[in-house]
């Protein structure tokens, strides 16, 4: 068995990368999620090591300093990040691992581990994303306006991407993963590890 292949999706908020990361770690057994770490409490519900490992900043921030996350980012008051150990881990034991992080992580994962695929989900047009975040009833009309402001600025990173999946129809986005999972396990430098 091989070194397992890491996958980093990203996108905008309401392409439908929730959806898509779910139906392939069920379709796809060798592939598994990796957890992020946080300094934000925990809502409710959430469990540790299941949800998020819950770190206090000052722990969080150690680790920093010892070079112990894939990459991080601090949001507002909070940081957010890769665990590094366990991603490698599972690599090394030939499980594929997926990460469902924000472009500026992704492009850390890219820095640090340029065979990582990149994989940008899109929506079919600005307009339908509008029609999903507005369908979703949960949002505010000035987070909705937030959002969509913010998917124009990610759209121009597509270009710092391996990949963009166009997600028009599930069905179809999830044969398209499939597909760039199974391209990245027949990369000839993999076969020659």
């Amino acid at each position: 068995m091989g070194r397992g292949v890491l996958l980093v999706m990203s996108g905008p908020s309401g392409a439908g990368k929730g959806t898509l990361s779910r139906r392939l770690l069920n379709e796809l057994p060798q592939l598994t999620l990796s957890i992020s770490a946080t300094t934000r409490k925990p809502r409710e519900g959430e469990r540790e090591g299941v949800h998020y490992y819950f770190l206090r900043k000052e722990d969080f921030e150690r680790q920093i300093g010892e070079n112990r996350f894939l990459e991080f980012a601090q949001v507002y008051d909070n940081y957010y990040g890769t665990p590094l150990a366990p991603v490698q881990a599972a690599l090394a034991s030939g499980k594929d691992v997926l990460l469902e992080i924000d472009i500026q992580g992704a492009l850390q994962v890219k820095e640090r581990y340029p065979e990582a695929a990149l994989i940008f989900i899109a929506p079919p047009s600005l307009e339908e994303l509008a029609r999903r975040i507005y369908g979703r009833g949960t949002d505010s009309q000035e987070v909705i306006e937030k959002r969509l402001s913010l998917a124009s600025q990610e759209l121009e990173f597509i270009n710092r991407y391996d990949y963009c999946v166009i997600n028009d129809d599930v069905d179809r986005a999830l044969t398209r993963l499939r597909a760039i999972v199974e391209a990245e396990k027949s990369r000839i430098y993999r076969k020659l590890e």
